[in-house]
């Protein structure tokens, strides 16, 4: 009651909050004040009104910020917890500081504040880890608010700076934490960053050695500093699993909530990185911090090339290090250096920089892939808002990553390079690619194609991804070139590139790939003597080449649609329609388990009216396969497919449909039979009301036509079992059609069903089910749809859902 009295009285009469916070602020000063002074003190301190004061009068600010930051020393569990919340909701609020206040720091008379509170958090030995981590908290919002006035002096801000680099080696993990984020913020000016690829800065001398500059400098350099500070910043991160999640440091197994309000820093505006989505797997869960990696981008866009050479001892001993943790900061500060396109980074990069990153490629650890592949990433990616902007060393990573291994790289080596690769391609914007890099993308294309069929499954795998990567990014090129006229020194390239012959080399090796593994299938089940084996020792040799060449394909269409560029692809992925619909069952387990991983994501591909003739081709062409688990699976597909473009296809294109479907009622094997059932019970009811009643219409007819026969006993065997159980799925299939209702037609149909019920299996086990299933689905509203039939058609329902009993 009296904290909300004395709120009203501070509403009312602003002058009287000056003094108040000044006496509030005293009470947490006071070691002897009591725990519910202190809560009191708090409570009154953190209200709107205290808080907008705050940005306003100089005296009230220090004394409110030296107040909370001096009352360690109250030994009650709630008033610390009080005092804590007081701070970070001071945090959550600070919008800034008065051009007052800012000119009161800046004065010689008035000094004292920075003075104390930067002794506060340099001292992290006599004050507790949590005030030293408040005070640094403050430095640093005092250090922002500085430098956002033109006409502050930087000794502040080159002070905090300084601070906070010496504070990245610091034992405290939240220390660091905090660290982090105050570099990010506080390094943004870049004097030595190179303008284009070849010129220098256009800042004059005095602004590269600038006073921060120097200031850092004197930091840095010192004996063993850059070792520490990397020790340190491996502690943070942590590879399990659960708390690696990119852009938390780590935090979560050691900070508490408080801590991470402190440490977490709100006004860090910087944009999101990775910009592109990742779906390669390959790559694994990796523990890269973008923010480690800005630091020391920032660093030596601040400093030049001093840090480059601070650098090169301990970043050659992390590389080589044999713990994950050590390795993850090197890839940071590697990544940082090459995206910063700082003056002498060219030198320094044949000088010792290339020789390293050529080391990490060629060495056989595993565990570190992910970091370096976002290394590389990172290093590559594109600068500016739209992110088109190419980094000065892009083409040099490149060009170090595509170089070709030695002979006795193993398994691992390549498929650590392949992963780079596919790392690095995916940060390319396409329409804005050099001509450079499109030759990269030719050369890539054909070492591709030609190792498709490694031995390596993990290979293959990784092949499948750049490839997806690879042709996306040619045909995002393509249309870019469409639409815009092709630059001056490119026509030579785009009319290579619309030539498409990877296209047509892929197609043409897939329908040969396709042709021999079934032929070899068949041969297999065929072979029974060793003499043949022998004799076919060749072949089954080139058919297992054809086997690694598809699933390398599987891959490729898997990445593509993973990936959402597959729009770009479409026509790519209709031509492989048929080995995908093909190989679903095959003596190739991986094989067949990538070709139906592929067909879960392709059957809900809706492809454009340009597309739409050649998938019809090949579905109609699968329909009539001599393989019956070929039609099986084309019969799967379609019934997605009719699901997405019902409203797409043209009347011609539905009819040769419905007719294949109809066709496939009398197949030869039972199986195709059913499966065609279901899939015209669907297509009936997919809203195309004039081939669902033509249909109805004819199976009725010739249903009808077959029970008359029957009943005369006259020509029962010149219908093979496979007519008459076609007719039969006719009326299953118009009969599941309507499931719930109980239109003019279906007891006429249900009925004609029902007498079927006495032929021989499996006529007699589809009538059953399908009987059975039609009561169920009616079973709710049954007492009304009866009077739908008649006597008669009701006794023969009956007759047919009964069982028969054993003592009939």
């Amino acid at each position: 009651l009296a904290g909300k009295s004395l709120l009203k009285l501070l509403k009312r009469w602003p002058p009287l909050l000056s003094k108040c916070v000044g006496s509030l602020s005293e009470n947490l000063r006071n070691p002897d004040a009591p725990e519910n002074v202190v809560l009191g003190s708090c409570s009154i301190l953190s209200s709107q009104s205290v808080l907008k004061h705050l940005t306003t009068d100089p005296k009230s600010f220090s004394s409110f910020l030296l107040g909370i930051l001096s009352s360690s020393h109250h030994e009650s569990m709630k008033s610390q917890k009080a005092i804590i919340e007081l701070f970070v909701k001071y945090n959550i609020h600070f919008a800034g500081l008065s051009k007052n206040i800012l000119r009161s720091l800046d004065s010689s008379t008035s000094g004292d504040l920075v003075s104390q509170i930067s002794a506060m958090s340099f001292d992290s030995s006599s004050l507790h880890w949590r005030y030293n981590l408040m005070a640094n908290r403050v430095l640093l919002l005092l250090a922002m608010s500085c430098r956002m006035d033109p006409t502050f002096s930087f000794k502040i801000l080159n002070e905090t700076a300084g601070h906070f680099l010496k504070n990245l080696k610091s034992q405290l993990p939240q220390t660091r934490i905090l660290a982090i984020s105050a570099l990010n913020t506080l390094l943004k000016e870049s004097p030595h960053k190179m303008q284009g690829k070849d010129q220098p800065p256009v800042s004059s001398q005095e602004n590269a050695n600038s006073s921060l500059d120097l200031a850092l400098s004197q930091i840095f350099q010192e004996e063993g500093f850059f070792r520490e500070t990397f020790e340190s910043l491996s502690h943070i991160h942590i590879t399990d699993t659960d708390s690696s999640s990119r852009g938390n440091h780590g935090s979560s197994s050691f900070q508490s909530m408080a801590d991470k309000s402190i440490t977490r820093f709100y006004f860090e505006f910087s944009a999101s990185w990775p910009r592109t989505p990742s779906w390669i797997s390959l790559l694994g869960s990796d523990i890269f911090y973008p923010s480690f990696a800005r630091i020391f981008k920032r660093l030596a866009q601040e400093c030049g090339v001093p840090v480059l050479l601070a650098l090169k001892s301990p970043l050659e001993e992390f590389c080589n290090a044999k713990e994950r943790p050590k390795q993850c900061v090197a890839a940071e500060t590697l990544a940082g250096l090459l995206h910063s396109d700082v003056n002498g980074l060219v030198s320094e990069w044949d000088s010792w920089i290339k020789v390293q990153l050529q080391n990490v490629i060629l060495g056989q650890s595993v565990e570190s892939i992910p970091e370096w592949a976002t290394c590389i990433r990172y290093a590559v990616t594109g600068k500016g808002k739209q992110g088109t902007k190419i980094p000065i060393m892009r083409q040099q990573i490149l060009d170090c990553i595509v170089a070709p291994l030695p002979p006795t790289a193993t398994t691992t080596v390549v498929s650590k390079r392949y992963a780079f690769l596919s790392a690095a391609l995916i940060e390319l914007s396409p329409p804005k690619m050099p001509v450079s890099e499109v030759k990269l993308h030719i050369v890539l294309l054909d070492e591709l194609i030609h190792n498709m069929s490694h031995s390596s499954a993990q290979i293959r795998e990784a092949i499948g991804v750049i490839l997806s990567v690879l042709c996306s990014n040619i045909r995002l090129r393509m249309s870019y070139q469409q639409k815009h006229p092709s630059e001056e020194g490119r026509t030579d390239v785009d009319s290579q590139l619309k030539e498409e012959n990877w296209f047509k080399l892929i197609s043409a090796r897939a329908s040969e790939a396709v042709t021999n593994i079934q032929q070899a299938s068949i041969s297999d089940s065929l072979d029974t003597s060793a003499d043949v084996d022998m004799e076919n020792a060749q072949s089954n040799g080139d058919s297992l080449d054809d086997v690694k060449w598809m699933e390398t394909l599987f891959h490729f269409i898997i990445s593509s649609f993973k990936s959402g560029r597959s729009s770009y692809l479409g026509d790519v992925i209709a031509g492989f329609l048929y080995p995908v619909i093909s190989l679903q069952e095959t003596s190739h387990k991986d094989l067949s388990t990538l070709a139906k991983a592929a067909f879960e994501l392709l059957k809900w591909r809706v492809f454009p009216g340009s597309h739409l003739q050649k998938v019809i081709e090949v579905i109609l062409s699968s329909a009539d396969d001599s393989n019956w688990r070929i039609r099986s699976s084309t019969l799967t597909y379609l019934r997605s497919f009719m699901y997405r473009h019902t409203f797409l296809l043209a009347h011609e294109e539905k009819q040769k449909i419905w007719k294949t479907v109809e066709k496939l009622l009398v197949d030869s094997q039972v199986e195709v039979r059913e499966h065609a059932a279901a899939v015209l019970a669907g297509l009936m009811k997919g809203g195309d009301e004039d081939f669902a009643a033509d249909f109805r219409d004819r199976s009725y007819a010739e249903a009808n036509s077959i029970q008359k026969k029957r009943n005369r006993r006259k020509s029962s065997s010149t219908q093979s079992t496979a007519e008459v159980h076609g007719a039969v799925l006719g009326l299953v299939a118009s009969v599941l059609s309507v499931p719930y209702d109980m239109p003019s037609w279906l007891p006429d149909h249900v009925t004609l069903l029902a007498r079927f019920a006495g032929e021989p299996t499996p006529i007699k086990s589809t009538v059953t089910k399908a009987v059975a299933e039609f009561r169920r689905t009616h079973a709710d509203t049954w007492n009304i749809q009866k009077d739908s039939f008649t006597e008669e058609q009701l006794e023969v329902l009956a007759d047919t859902s009964s069982s028969s009993s054993y003592f009939a």
